[in-house]
């Protein structure tokens, strides 16, 4: 039970902190959100910002994507899907056909943190540049040349001639002296032009020209050439002159530019004069006036005008803040892309030509070019020494002249018929004379490596041995007789035997040069190496590729003279006219015939689970490889020698049934045809063959479909003996053989070793293989009494047949009983245990149509047990695409293939509440804890799919437009809570013995319990929190603070989180104007419940700023990233949103006077504070460092008297900051009535009590205070500190000035002086100190004591400020409490009005932030 679990997390707590564990906060019972905006309804429509309470009505919805095919059509064959009856073969179509289901969130970009915001990316507006008297301070010490250029300021020195400028007489050339002029810019943005007697410029100048004087610079040729003259402005006037034309040209062109410069900037100065002159001064009358009066009394004009300029002229606070300038992508999901068909690396392979050394004119006439003798044929494929297989299919190349080709007769009738029968509709496509002759094929290589070789196989027709045959070609001798003797042999051959084909050589190349996929383009092809027919199969290559960089054994083979020319090269995407390995075009095809057409060629890729992806396309190849035949014992024929075998897919064994047209045809042919023989050996009664034969398989395959063999002895001899009839037959039938494609409903592939039949009966497939029992068929005569003679192997590429036993039962078992509607329990259970062995790589090339079906069986089910056991076979499936780093397939399912089945109430169930039923069982304790622990680890996947089952089922049923609490069952409702309720016991106890799952987990339930908002009843999703939050108490491990912060970190990034918090009054009565009505500046019952999330978030704030410092930064940091948030969306820009949102974030004050005494003035103020003090003043002010945690013995208002009197004695520049009377800030006192556990970072004190405060803010107001009331007393550091204070700025620059004016009025004097030391700490925290004491810091020399000028404000030329004067006025006040409260309001009050015409601040570290910053 929760509670159980709740006291195993406590048990836990005291044994990792031995600090005693203390009572947990009580929690607060949230508004029912969906009564409230009901009852309220009138109040929301007629605010004026009701958006900030609304939902949006367009908040979400369905959409279907059409899914993007690079093809020119489906894959899919136009009557697939008629023809399918198989269920595993229909849902892989389906899968195929379908487009994508998405669910859109419309403020989806909101819902992140403040990084990810749509209009985050837009460049921050930069502050103007100030120049600040410190650094003009240290500006003096330094080398005048450096300083100008480091300004970044126009600087230029060089000698020049001044002339006497005594008006008593006139300039000669004899009065121009040589001086060294340095131009110099002043801390001010102002320039000099100083004159020296030579380039010492680090000396005092001889002379000055002030060049703000200056109203022009002209040419003067008059007295000396190359002169120009300076006029200024009291007529008077400067004579200078260059050495030569250019230097005088270049001289008046500096000067020039800067004078351009000087009057800009005096335009924009009185620009900004104009524009805030009257504005002033009725600030500084109605701030005079305002000491004996109350705030409402000042003029609406002067708040309208102060207002204006504040929206207009401020950039906005957090943009100055370093953390919300750094990037940080850890919080950025990676884009999740629909499934697409990816290869691996690409290799484009182009035949150019194969020629050998025999050469000759082939025409009758020997008129025409002189070509090979014969045809020959180019097989082209990829072989992987490394792990022994071939990785590809053949390429089949035809490289011959025309003249060549004509040598061959026509292929008999039947191989020409057309595409008519075909199974292909490549006729509608595309017209076949293109695809005839190909010369470009593209590879593909999932695992590139260097031992991966592209082999050349070259054949010709069939004539006799391979080594008679090849003899001519090995010889360098005069040729010409040879070749005519070669050529005339070759007709004969070619016109007898021209579908025969024989073995002649091979040559084979590396591929890449490494194992990134580098293509080794030098490399060539070797020679051509002559065949051996005893070492022809796929294996043999693969021995003699094992020695293809051994030279001494490639020696020994015999070479074939001639060059085979084929490159290969990269492929670039979009390649033109290309078809995949099905003939399919790509969408850049032209139909034409002289188009160059590229032909994928199939990769074999291996089967692991690494290299699979899910199929996206219709594909379904079978290859056929007949290996062997052991024809030397057989005794059924005379003569059984040069063996061809034909192959043939038929799917009847009816005597008169033709075979299927649908073998991919050789080069030249026809693109499909009905037969394909293999190489034919000569004189071999035990031949090898290596050739492979594509089939494009029907969609549905049944029993009769099978693979037909014939046997034919080919009569090689040609010579004249024996009669012409004898002489007219080619070929002998010498036997049959058949294998059947269908086994218990799957492909049979691999290798096979079947018995050959002498004779073909109808209906020879019912007949029993030999010696197995009775014979139920026809009566065969085996060959050789019935032993396995042919060994064949077949190799399945298809995406609608699985090989895999498991998953094929579980379709077929799914089909008998309709997705287990009418299933017996314990039988599809076992079918759903097996799954569990299926392999891998099956697993993930089939996933949407796995995941599919079982989300069916899932909603179909009528038993618990099925359903649990579906939820582990999905839980083993993401695991095993975890465990591989393939979970991108997962989100892709999720996102895009997903989709809930129709929802018919009286026959199926919803997926999200069976899924979370189930998902329940799987984590109870007494459940496996495997299954649990890894259903926790990648939990996401599970609250994915309940998340858009949600949307779906609201969209697709209407329920969308129900009220909030109508749209989901009471059941579901109850499963959503237990799964929180079971899940927090797994995240809060195994976070040590499994921190991965615990922590995936965590954020996965926040996720998941975000997204609820949008489509639930809110009131019951604030619950849900809140039984979250339950199971954590004060003391926990820092892990478990972790877990917590996150959690509500990402809940509170929910696109609608201000809705949420229903900034709105809350007051009894008739609706008053918002100005009008009570605000929250504390944590009260009722804030908490009224403004759910903000209080809960801040209450945990609070709670956490008294543990240890790691577990504070976590949850200063939610809290300050969640404000930066609010601050940069664009949806609430204005002032008025703005100030409407600090309303939730008023209790933050609070927060911070309660740890006001924790916030240390000497360790963030730069003035060196007791400098010339004693080491007993030092111990007055600051605590021994062995016990940071003490109980305050000073009383409140000496406390309050002593910050009082020196900050705002620091403030007014009178009080010195170097007394010793700088505020004991280490004292503390309990800023109110809540309390938390006393811990410190050795953990070794003890709680003590400590009396507490009223607080004037909590009268009438029951307060949320934690069980104690011991405050802790260790200093927060400065991290923490600046993040506070930026949130305390933040808040009070954005609120209204009721909002402050309220406040003021409402705090009590101690609570008054508590938030203006606060302020002044914010002074001392962001007081820019100087480019040398940064660069100090920097190179970590320490800081530099400065002598005490105004550090803080900029130089200000025409005006001083009004802040300086007022403070003035301020700090001649009685520094006692005892004037009145409304007095002191009235002070305040005018101080404020008249702060903002102060200087801008400026951008850190180069620029002050004040308190014109924030007000």
């Amino acid at each position: 039970s929760p509670q159980k679990s709740l006291d195993a997390a406590a048990s836990e707590a005291e044994v990792d902190n031995p600090i005693e564990v203390l009572a947990k906060p009580k929690l607060i019972e949230p508004i029912d959100y969906e009564n409230v905006i009901v009852q309220k309804k009138t109040q929301i429509l007629n605010d004026a910002l009701r958006e900030m309470l609304l939902f949006p009505y367009d908040d979400f919805q369905t959409a279907i994507l059409i899914r993007q095919r690079p093809y020119i059509c489906s894959t899919v064959p136009d009557n697939a899907e008629k023809e399918a009856h198989s269920l595993f073969v229909t849902e892989c179509i389906k899968t195929y056909n379908s487009d994508w289901h998405v669910v859109n969130y419309k403020y989806e970009d909101y819902s992140g943190e403040f990084r990810q915001l749509p209009n985050k990316g837009t460049k921050l507006e930069k502050l103007p540049v100030h120049v600040y008297e410190v650094d003009e301070e240290a500006d003096k010490d330094e080398d005048a040349a450096s300083l100008g250029s480091q300004k970044g300021g126009i600087t230029k020195q060089g000698w020049l001639y001044k002339g006497n400028m005594n008006s008593a007489i006139s300039v000669t050339m004899r009065s121009f002296k040589r001086r060294f002029f340095h131009l110099l810019q002043l801390g001010d943005g102002s320039y000099n032009l100083n004159f020296y007697k030579d380039e010492k410029i680090s000396k005092e100048p001889k002379g000055s020209i002030f060049l703000d004087s200056c109203m022009g610079v002209v040419q003067n040729n008059k007295v000396r050439r190359f002169a120009f003259e300076l006029k200024m402005q009291d007529k008077s006037s400067y004579l200078l002159a260059a050495d030569s034309e250019t230097e005088m040209e270049e001289w008046i062109t500096t000067l020039n530019k800067i004078l351009q410069l000087n009057f800009e900037a005096a335009m924009q100065e009185k620009r900004n004069g104009d524009l805030h002159e009257d504005d002033e001064q009725s600030k500084m009358d109605s701030s005079s006036s305002s000491l004996d009066s109350y705030l409402p009394e000042i003029t609406k004009a002067s708040r309208d005008s102060e207002t204006k300029f504040k929206s207009e002229s401020r950039v906005k606070l957090f943009a100055l803040d370093p953390d919300a300038q750094k990037l940080d992508f850890s919080g950025i999901e990676p884009e999740v892309k629909p499934f697409e068909e990816k290869c691996g690396k690409k290799i484009l392979v182009k035949c150019h030509d194969l020629s050998f050394n025999l050469q000759s004119c082939v025409a009758e006439n020997e008129e025409g070019p002189t070509t090979n003798v014969e045809p020959f044929f180019i097989t082209l494929s990829l072989f992987d020494i490394k792990y022994n297989r071939k990785i590809s299919s053949d390429f089949l190349v035809d490289l011959n002249h025309s003249t060549v080709r004509h040598m061959i007769p026509n292929a008999p009738h039947q191989f020409l018929n057309g595409s008519s029968d075909c199974l292909h509709r490549i006729k509608d496509i595309i017209p076949e004379v293109m695809l005839q002759y190909p010369k470009q094929g593209v590879f593909s290589v999932t695992c590139p490596h260097p031992d991966i070789f592209l082999v050349a196989r070259i054949e010709k027709v069939l004539q006799g041995s391979i080594t008679h045959c090849a003899e001519p070609y090995m010889k360098s001798s005069d040729s010409s007789k040879v070749a005519q003797k070669v050529l005339k042999n070759a007709k004969q051959a070619c016109q007898r035997l021209g579908q025969y084909r024989m073995p002649f050589a091979w040559a084979a190349r590396p591929l890449f040069k490494d194992a990134s996929g580098t293509l080794d383009k030098n490399a060539r092809f070797s020679a051509l190496y002559r065949q051996d027919s005893n070492k022809l199969s796929n294996e043999d290559m693969l021995k003699l590729l094992a020695d293809f960089r051994k030279p001494e054994k490639m020696a020994k083979l015999p070479v074939i003279l001639g060059n085979l020319d084929i490159t290969i090269d990269n492929v670039f995407p979009d390649i033109p006219n290309y078809v995949n390995s099905s003939y399919i075009p790509m969408k850049q095809f032209e139909n034409s015939t002289k188009t160059l057409v590229t032909f994928e060629v199939e990769e074999f890729v291996p089967c692991i689970p690494k290299h699979t992806q899910p199929f996206t396309i219709y594909n379904n190849h079978l290859y056929v490889y007949p290996k062997h035949l052991k024809y030397d014992s057989q005794k059924s024929f005379a003569k059984a020698r040069n063996i061809a075998v034909c192959i043939e897919f038929k799917d009847s064994d009816d005597e008169d049934s033709l075979p299927l047209k649908c073998i991919y045809g050789r080069p030249g042919g026809p693109v499909f045809t009905r037969q394909a023989f293999a190489t034919v050996l000569h004189h071999h009664h035990n031949p090898e063959f290596y050739d492979e034969v594509k089939i494009e398989l029907p969609t549905q395959l049944h029993e009769k479909h099978h693979l037909l063999f014939t046997f034919f002895h080919v009569s090689c001899d040609n010579s004249s003996k024996g009669t012409t009839k004898k002489k007219d037959i080619v070929e002998t039938q010498v036997g049959y053989s058949w294998l059947q494609l269908l086994k218990d409903g799957r492909v049979v592939t691999n290798e096979q070793h079947i018995p050959v039949s002498a004779n073909i009966p109808s209906g020879y497939l019912n007949n029993q293989e030999p010696g197995t029992g009775k014979h139920s068929g026809p009566e065969i005569k085996w060959v050789d009494g019935g032993k396995p003679l042919l060994k064949v192997s077949t190799h399945l590429v298809s995406t609608v047949y699985t090989q895999d036993q498991h998953l094929n039962n579980f379709f077929q078992y799914c089909q008998k009983t309709e997705s287990g509607a009418q299933a017996l329990g314990a039988d599809l259970v076992k079918y759903l245990k097996s799954l569990h062995a299926m392999e891998g790589y099956v697993m993930i090339a089939f996933l949407p149509t796995i995941l599919n079906q079982l989300f069916r069986v899932l909603t179909r089910t009528t038993q618990e047990d099925v359903a649990v056991n579906v939820t582990r076979v999905i839980i083993h499936v993401v695991a095993q695409c975890h465990e591989e780093g393939l979970d991108s397939y997962l989100r892709s399912y999720v996102k895009y293939a997903y989709k809930a089945e129709p929802y018919i109430a009286s026959e199926y169930k919803t997926v999200h509440e069976e899924l979370a039923k189930s998902m329940t069982t799987i984590l109870k304790p007494s459940a496996d804890f495997l299954t649990s622990n890894k259903l926790l680890k990648y939990s996401w996947f599970f609250f994915e799919i309940l998340i858009k089952s949600m949307a779906q089922h609201l969209i697709e049923n209407s329920k969308v437009k129900l009220l909030r609490n109508q749209r989901f069952p009471a059941s579901y409702h109850h499963a959503v809570e237990t799964v929180v309720n079971m899940l927090m016991p797994h995240i809060t106890q195994k976070y040590k013995d499994n921190p991965e799952a615990s922590k995936n987990a965590n954020h996965s339930l926040a996720v998941f319990i975000k997204r609820c908002f949008t489509f639930m009843d809110r009131g019951f999703v604030f619950k849900q929190i809140n039984n979250y939050v339950s199971f954590f108490a004060p003391g926990d491990p820092k892990t478990l603070f972790e877990f917590k912060f996150e959690f509500l970190r990402v809940v509170c990034n929910h696109e609608h989180y201000i809705p949420l918090n229903l900034p709105m009054p809350f007051g009894k009565g008739r609706i008053q104007r918002y100005q009008d009505l009570q605000l929250d500046y504390s944590l009260s019952d009722e804030f908490c419940k009224n403004h759910f999330l903000v209080g809960l978030l801040l209450r945990e704030v609070g709670n956490a700023l008294q543990e240890f410092r790691d577990i504070r930064q976590i949850a200063i940091s939610v809290l300050k990233n969640l404000m930066i948030k609010h601050a940069f969306d664009d949806r609430y820009a204005s002032r008025s949103h703005q100030a409407r949102i600090a309303t939730l974030y008023l209790p933050v004050f609070g927060l911070l006077i309660e740890n006001a005494h924790r916030i240390d003035v000497k360790d963030i103020s730069p003035f060196p504070i007791n400098a010339a003090g004693s080491s007993t003043k030092e111990e007055a002010v600051s605590l021994p460092a062995s016990n940071p945690l003490v109980t305050p013995q000073k009383s409140v208002n000496a406390l309050d008297n002593n910050l009082h009197k020196d900050l705002f004695g620091a403030i007014s520049g009178i009080a010195s900051p170097y007394t010793s009377s700088t505020p004991n800030v280490n004292c503390v006192r309990n800023a109110d009535s809540r309390g938390s556990l006393i811990s410190t970072d050795s953990g070794n004190s003890l709680p003590e009590r400590h009396s507490e405060k009223s607080n004037s803010l909590d009268k009438n107001q029951q307060t949320c205070t934690p069980g104690s009331s011991v405050v802790r007393c260790d200093k927060l550091d400065q991290s923490e500190i600046k993040s506070l204070l930026m949130c305390f700025l933040h808040i009070l620059k954005s609120m209204s000035d009721d909002a402050l004016f309220t406040y003021w009025n409402k705090a009590s004097p101690p609570e008054l002086m508590d938030f203006f030391t606060i302020a002044e700490v914010c002074l001392h925290q962001f007081q820019y100190m100087g480019k040398r004491y940064i660069a100090r810091n920097q190179e970590g020399l320490g800081p530099i004591v400065h002598d005490r000028k105004s550090q803080t404000l900029p130089v200000s030329r025409n005006r001083t400020g009004m802040m300086h004067a007022r403070l003035q006025q301020l700090s001649s006040l009685d520094n006692s409490l005892t004037f009145s409260h409304s007095k002191f309001h009235d002070i305040i009050t005018a101080e404020i009005s008249s702060s903002t015409t102060t200087p801008e601040a400026g951008q850190n570290p180069h620029q002050n932030m004040s308190w014109t910053l924030f007000l």
